[in-house]
């Protein structure tokens, strides 16, 4: 018994000291851009993969990267995070686009990718399904992260962001199934697909939606941020166990929870510190997991491995790119005429070539069963391919943005914003100094000077707010979102409040939001009939 326990303990210290060497790493490369500045314009997460790579080399393993620690540990908190700042109102608007992409753009993956590899490169029917699907699940993180820094239109990245989480369902359940066909334990026929399928996703959104409200009533009832905080971790953890238990799809049960909690919860039962507390251990936690996970892709590549299997990759990558465009390209006509979702060529192009792979797809391809023939053969190719979509797609958006005249004017909103900021500041002060001009013990000539400066400065500020309006007249379009979202915000945070006070036993539909969209459909009818 004492040497159990002793080895229990070795085995624990291994495995601190490991993840603290790992966790070193990372945050040295997060440091990286604030000395060097040319390593500014490589989005994190790729430097991340770059370093990784650099250790492979020289063949640094930090850590053995196992698909349980990564869609157990890992995957559960990257998804709430990405839904819980996934605004349900825009999500809904681009809905038939996004399931248009996550369901049908799966299974066109899947085909075209298993059909190219099996005439192409000659492999088993079995051999190219499983790489098809390990291959299906987009992971844009990096470039999400690119567009909030370069002030890319946020529809792109709502696009983007739930594809990528609802895809992410659809590709381990396709992943599932043909695993279990190529075990002999499930035919490849329509009716058991279906109905396996709907079972998943069912009990995902079953499990994900009670687990959802019940938190979201529960924190309603008190106020105390770090219980709530730790609520909403228990709840991803959760939900993704409970679940895959149950026989549902953790990811679409985590994905669901975190929708529920991120655009009703927050509102019901949370008061504006409490959300701002919450979101930003969300957004600790979404940087430290994938800090670890890119640094770990990057590490755990196998050159010699890589290079007897370089012609399959190169096919894969080959099939997956013209797959992914028939996807994108053809489902985006479709969304345009069935639902009127207007999603420009330029943007199209962008989802097209920004449709990177990651950890889930890593983790797919190595949970396959040891028992299934060419198995490394699977995994040496999605490594080879997430690579391919790291490094190149990864570090050629930027430049496809501009050529595309996408990039956003971020600099000129962050200078407006920053001004009118001052300026808010600035009219307080000033305010502040007439309750205290008859204040006993005031100098009247340094009061007069004080005074003086501020209007001033507000002067200088009106003047240099006015020349940016004058040379950018799109900043006219930025204020009128801004004014929209504020006064959204505050007709939902007062319903919020009748519901918490009792009042409301349910909180009701923004009308503002339903008038803006009424007028914006209005608008897009007028100038497709003119």
């Amino acid at each position: 018994m004492a040497v159990t326990s002793s080895l229990g303990e070795i085995a624990i210290e291994t495995n601190l000291k490991q993840f603290l060497l790992v966790l070193s790493v990372s945050l040295s490369v997060a440091t990286l851009p604030q000395i060097v500045s040319w390593f500014r314009h490589i989005p994190y997460t790729l430097l991340l993969v770059i370093v990784g790579l650099g250790l492979a080399l020289f063949d640094i393993r930090l850590v053995n990267l196992s698909p349980g620690l990564i869609l157990s540990i890992f995957l559960p908190p990257l998804l709430v995070e990405a839904a819980w700042n996934l605004q349900w109102s825009k999500l809904k608007q681009d809905l038939v686009p996004i399931c248009l992409f996550a369901i049908v753009g799966v299974l066109i993956s899947i085909a075209g990718v298993a059909f190219g590899l099996h005439q192409l490169a000659g492999l088993s029917l079995t051999t190219a399904l499983l790489l098809g699907a390990s291959l299906s699940a987009t992971d844009p993180v990096s470039v999400t992260a690119l567009f909030r820094e370069l002030g890319v239109e946020k529809r792109l990245s709502v696009l983007m962001e739930g594809e990528s989480l609802f895809n992410d369902g659809v590709a381990v359940v396709a992943f599932s199934f043909l695993v279990a066909f190529s075990l002999g334990t499930s035919e490849l026929a329509v009716q058991p697909i279906l109905s396996q399928f709907l079972q998943v996703v069912g009990i995902g959104v079953g499990i994900g939606s009670l687990m959802g409200f019940g938190i979201s009533y529960l924190t309603q009832r008190f106020d105390l941020p770090l219980v709530e905080q730790s609520l909403t971790l228990v709840s991803a953890y959760g939900t993704y166990m409970i679940t895959e238990d149950l026989g549902g799809s953790g990811v679409i049960g985590v994905v669901t929870t975190g929708l529920i909690l991120g655009n009703f919860g927050s509102r019901i039962g949370m008061n504006p510190r409490t959300r701002v507390i919450v979101s930003e251990f969300w957004e600790f936690l979404s940087f430290f997991v994938n800090s670890i996970v890119f640094l770990l892709i990057g590490d755990q590549i196998r050159f010699a491995v890589l290079g007897e299997n370089l012609s399959t990759i190169a096919l894969t990558i080959g099939a997956m790119i013209l797959t992914r465009a028939i996807a994108i390209y053809g489902l985006s006509w479709v969304s345009n005429r069935v639902a009127q979702s207007d999603i420009p060529v330029p943007d199209q192009t962008i989802l097209w070539w920004g449709g990177l792979r990651g950890s889930v797809s890593i983790a797919l391809a190595l949970s396959i069963p040891v028992l299934l023939p060419e198995r490394e053969k699977i995994i040496a190719t999605v490594f080879g391919v997430v690579l391919f979509t790291l490094l190149v797609q990864g570090l050629t958006i930027q430049p496809l943005l501009k050529i595309l005249n996408l990039l956003g004017n971020q600099p000129i909103r962050q200078r407006y914003a920053e001004a009118i900021a001052r300026q808010t500041a600035l009219q307080r002060v000033l305010q502040y100094l007439g309750t205290i001009e008859n204040r006993p013990g005031i100098d009247p000539e340094v009061y007069r000077d004080q005074t003086a400066l501020v209007q001033g400065e507000l002067t200088n500020l009106q003047t240099e707010i006015d020349q940016l309006l004058d040379e950018h007249p799109d900043l006219q379009n930025l204020i009128a979102c801004q004014l929209q979202a504020e006064l959204q915000a505050i007709e939902t945070e007062t319903y919020a409040e009748f519901v918490r006070a009792g009042q409301l036993n349910r909180e009701l539909s923004p009308c503002l939001q339903q008038v803006t969209a009424g007028q914006n459909k209005s608008a897009m009818r007028e100038a497709n009939d003119n």
